[in-house]
């Protein structure tokens, strides 16, 4: 697979990357449901043994579960290892209940608890996962101490997720940001305007995550699966799966469908490869929760869509967002 320098670091990564938020299972207020460990590893395998050289985790993700099937199935990898990427600023208590924190010592501890986790010496990219809720003065606190855990060789590289222009300013007073992990697809698009020119302009590499809108791109969503979600999927509760913006997004995943169709490809690849498009966007995170559908979306990057065919894709984006 093709790779990209990641920023300011000496990372390579292949242009799609394996997201490990679905793996950590349900029992939490932003998970995706029931998910058997077996599959989650057979996933991040399947992604490896297709060329995929990063996973990204969070400690959040399943509260601690994600890491740990992520350490798991690296236990069981023969192959050369990828790179790890995790993030802090979100923990949780006793009853489950998830917070945003940016103290100094509960980033240290946070960071320890994934070292931990994970079974890893040092994580390869270590990012803040939010900003502070009140945009307040955690920022600064919470961004000098993951600065001082890279200085200690704990972590090697340093990025944020979900960051405005602004944020990201005032981070880099402090310490060089290496990466942004914001959203971006076909749905949601909002970081065009200003948020990417930033990145690329600063050298910031970006990951972005849910290029398939959580699923609702892949060609698999119907209404019924839709209506069907568990309590503990985060989707059950998401506008875009809901009328009428469902009817609207089926009828784009139509027209991504005969694209993909002249390709050999499907409406999941397709649209991972209009995220890729973007010059600023260094890599995509792709989810998989069993090894079949690692294999239908990893190498989405092999995919090259024409001029014409990135028209006729923002043609029906918007065509949709209008109805």
């Amino acid at each position: 697979m093709e790779t990209r320098k990641l920023g300011n670091s000496d990372l390579n990564i292949t242009r799609v990357g394996f997201g490990a938020w679905a793996i950590g299972g349900g029992g939490w207020e932003f998970g995706w449901g029931k998910q058997e460990d077996e599959d989650s590893v057979a996933a991040i395998k399947r992604a490896l043994e297709m060329g995929v050289n990063w996973i990204d985790t969070a400690a959040v993700y399943g509260l601690g579960h994600s890491e740990e099937v992520v350490a798991r199935a690296l236990q069981q990898w023969k192959g050369a290892g990828p790179y790890v990427f995790t993030k802090c600023s979100m923990v949780w208590n006793s009853e489950r209940k998830v917070r945003k924190e940016h103290s100094a010592n509960s980033i240290r501890r946070e960071c320890e608890n994934s070292l931990r986790r994970l079974q890893v010496s040092v994580i390869d990219l270590y990012q803040m996962h939010w900003p502070p809720a009140d945009d307040g003065a955690g920022l600064e606190e919470a961004w000098e101490e993951m600065a001082a855990l890279q200085k200690e060789g704990k972590v090697r590289w340093i990025g944020v997720s979900n960051f405005n222009v602004e944020q990201l300013k005032r981070a880099e007073v402090i310490a060089p940001v290496t990466s942004l992990q914001p959203p971006f697809s076909l749905i949601r698009r909002q970081i065009e305007a200003e948020i990417l020119p930033h990145c690329e302009k600063s050298g910031i590499g970006v990951i972005s995550y849910a290029p398939m809108a959580s699923g609702l791109l892949t060609g698999a969503m119907t209404r019924e699966r839709a209506a069907t979600f568990a309590a503990d999927d985060f989707r059950s509760r998401n506008p875009e799966f809901k009328e009428p913006r469902l009817s609207k997004n089926i009828e784009l995943v139509e027209r991504l469908r005969q694209i993909g169709n002249r390709h050999g490809r499907n409406p999941g690849e397709v649209a991972i490869a209009w995220a890729l498009r973007h010059p600023a966007i260094t890599g995509v995170i792709v989810g998989a929760r069993n090894a079949k559908q690692a294999e239908g979306v990893m190498d989405a990057a092999g995919l090259t869509l024409s001029a014409q065919e990135i028209a006729e894709i923002d043609g029906a984006a918007v065509s949709a967002a209008a109805r």
